[in-house]
């Protein structure tokens, strides 16, 4: 059986609508919505074909039909695609573009106040726009700081705390910011502290994890003599902290909104899907180390049983992928029911992706 054009029109009525209403929806219903100009029995026909195909559902007795997991597929593929050439006639067309910028203004309103915002640690940017993208959207959201691995240093700050403990404050580029409480054999002055961070300043600024090799640490541990301990304990300590696995971080917001929907509410689902979102391990399998292989600039939609998450699977989750300086890539998210505004979320998403980008270039 061929998916033709008269089938792939009839399923996008169905989908667009059950988008707008939730409710199962009949041939009546499509005979009206499209301009297909086809009688109810004949829509009724393609839609048992659609049903056959495994792209439709019919959820109980003399219901109308829903989408299944395959429709919705189609549709977004189909959704992406248009964006893209959308995208690329819009860049040929400056007045146009101009436009649609200035119709697009009122939406990302919210979204710029909060990444325009003086906000020194990276993490609290995050918080913020999880936030308020949770609330623009009426969705749970999350976003991941971006990874450590392969940054590099920008600078280490060393700081007496009490006898035998020092605080190291380990600054990487993008601003990315861990504190590392370090317990020492012996005890340091402020003016050996002093001595010491110009040390590691000067030879470990600049550099890469893997680039803080033996040479490097040995000849660290000759220029501080009588230190030569005290070094060695700094530069594991800096080196545990920027290649722990523990580095990465996820932040959620949202979690009450499933509640909104229907399909979603349901107290066993939302239990597991609540614990997903407040226990925020589960969230690390969308974080992606080559977010650009798709070659959709990192966005990616995850429906039904796509998502890595077990507790996901009557939803569907969109992800983008934001960059620092020097290729650190941080995963934003946002989970919803099957039936979510695709289009609405990927253009937020696309939004949020372009002016984290721009934040984090500039700082």
């Amino acid at each position: 059986m061929e998916l033709d054009e008269r089938k792939v029109k009839i399923l996008k009525a169905v989908i667009k609508n059950y988008l707008e209403t939730g409710e199962p929806v009949g041939s009546r219903t499509i005979s009206k919505y499209t301009d297909l100009k086809l009688s109810s029995a004949t829509i009724r026909n393609e839609m048992a074909d659609l049903e056959e195909m495994g792209y439709i559902i019919q959820p109980h007795t003399s219901a109308g039909r829903i989408p299944t997991d395959k429709g919705y597929r189609l549709y977004v593929d189909d959704m992406m695609s248009q964006k893209e050439s959308e995208v690329a006639a819009r860049e040929q067309d400056v007045s146009e573009r101009e436009q649609k910028v200035s119709d697009r203004e009122k939406d990302v309103e919210s979204m710029a106040d909060v990444l325009n915002q003086k906000v020194d640690r990276v993490e609290e940017l995050l918080q913020n726009v999880a936030k308020v993208l949770a609330k623009d959207t009426n969705y749970a959201t999350m976003i991941s700081a971006p990874q450590v691995k392969g940054n590099k240093l920008k600078f280490v700050q060393l700081s007496n705390l009490e006898p035998n403990k020092i605080l190291a404050v380990i600054v990487m580029e993008g601003n990315v910011i861990r504190n590392k409480v370090i317990t020492v054999s012996e005890d340091v002055s402020q003016e050996n502290l002093l001595k010491l961070n110009i040390l590691l300043n000067t030879s470990l600024t600049g550099l890469s994890l893997s680039e803080m090799n033996l040479s490097i640490v040995s000849r660290m541990e000759s220029q501080a003599g009588e230190h030569m301990v005290l070094v060695k304990e700094v530069v594991d300590a800096i080196v545990e902290t920027i290649g722990s696995e523990d580095n990465l971080k996820i932040y959620t917001s949202g979690a009450t909104n499933i509640f909104r929907y229907p399909e979603l509410s349901d107290s066993a689902k939302a239990s597991e899907l609540i614990y997903a979102l407040e226990e925020k391990k589960s969230l690390d399998s969308f974080v992606s180390d080559n977010p650009e292989e798709d070659g959709k600039k990192g966005i990616q939609v995850y429906i039904g049983s796509e998502a890595p998450v077990e507790s996901m699977k009557d939803c569907s989750v969109v992800t983008a992928t934001y960059e620092l300086a020097d290729g650190m890539r941080g995963t934003v998210g946002i989970i919803g029911p099957k039936r979510m505004d695709y289009e609405k979320v990927v253009e937020k998403l696309k939004t949020i992706q372009n002016q984290l980008d721009d934040v984090f270039k500039k700082s």
